[in-house]
């Protein structure tokens, strides 16, 4: 079968909200709408490792960027960050279409849009040394899965079209 070759990185809870710190899940499992409208569009979805879940698990409290943003934690983050680009190179290198990067507003480690996420800004600052520019959008924090016609769908098509 012939492959579509185009690919787009997602933040973990964008897969599975399970992973996110009681009680500010928005979603059952996985954004349906998100992600039927990536399949719907043939677009090869690469998740993102979660940080906060690498570091603390599922039963922690939660924290504010200022707290997670520690030496270990940091490190962690870098490590993600690194494999990524990784990632992305292969995909590249390969002749593939990385079409950008959706991220969590206001995430202490995956918002991208306004005040970044440390994993954002350890990505972001990795991409741009590599001289990698994607295009990136926030899953919104009002955003709940199955409101079809929020304004998020459309950036997202906007950025998968």
């Amino acid at each position: 079968m012939e492959r579509n070759k185009r690919i787009i990185l997602i933040s973990h809870c964008i897969l599975n909200q399970n992973s996110v710190v009681y009680p500010l899940a928005r979603a059952k499992g996985a954004y349906k709408d998100i992600i039927i409208e990536l399949i719907n569009n043939d677009i090869g979805i690469h998740q993102l490792p979660c940080p906060e879940y690498r570091y603390l698990g599922l039963k922690r409290e939660p924290m504010t960027k200022e707290q997670y943003d520690n030496k270990n934690f940091r490190n962690i983050n870098k490590r993600i960050a690194n494999d990524t680009v990784i990632v992305i190179k292969e995909y590249l290198s390969n002749g593939y279409e990385v079409l950008g990067i959706i991220g969590i507003n206001e995430s202490p480690t995956c918002g991208i849009n306004g005040n970044k996420g440390i994993l954002m800004e350890e990505l972001i600052y990795i991409l741009n040394k590599e001289n990698i520019q994607l295009k990136h959008i926030d899953v919104p924090t009002d955003y709940y899965d199955g409101e079809k016609g929020n304004k998020f769908m459309a950036e997202l098509n906007n950025l998968i079209k």
